[in-house]
């Protein structure tokens, strides 16, 4: 069951990575709307709270998301989801499954590993969407929309 949502995340997160590969180094602060993430900061908050959800997951209780470095360039935000990238694999690697059965609670609501999990891939999805939206609004024409991975088993993943 681990390695199906490892999967699953990894698509998710292998687009993530070549949609910001298509990003202009330019429009790293761009926002759509004053109030929201910058271009960067979105980018940043996918990975970084994929992390905050696998390290809950992990720990069996809420772990607080992780500061992530400062960015000044698109090439930095690369990099920061990068690093994330490879500790997120490695957490996936650990997982088992009486992690995905215990119930956590995350600010009053109680729900079994599996039920954060899916939320963390789904939290992805939803982010990346928005991404997807800022990239063409900056004008990216040429946006991945899938990645066929080959099969893996979890702990070859987080051996990369």
């Amino acid at each position: 069951m681990v390695e199906e949502y490892y999967q699953n995340w990894l698509k998710h997160r292998t687009v993530l990575h070549d949609l910001l590969d298509q990003i202009g180094p330019e429009h790293v602060f761009f926002k759509p709307w004053k109030d929201g993430f910058s271009m960067g900061e979105l980018a940043v908050h996918i990975a970084g709270s994929t992390e905050m959800f696998l390290e809950t997951i992990k720990n069996g209780q809420f772990v607080s998301p992780a500061t992530p470095r400062e960015f000044q360039t698109m090439d930095e935000v690369r990099e920061i989801v990068q690093e994330f990238t490879q500790k997120s694999k490695r957490d996936f690697s650990v997982l088992e499954s009486v992690h995905l059965s215990k119930k956590i609670d995350i600010f009053g609501y109680e729900a079994p590993g599996k039920y954060w999990i899916e939320s963390l891939i789904d939290h992805e999805i939803h982010h990346k969407g928005q991404l997807f939206v800022y990239a063409r609004m900056t004008g990216a024409e040429k946006v991945p929309f899938f990645k066929q991975l080959p099969s893996r088993a979890v702990n070859d993943a987080a051996a990369d």
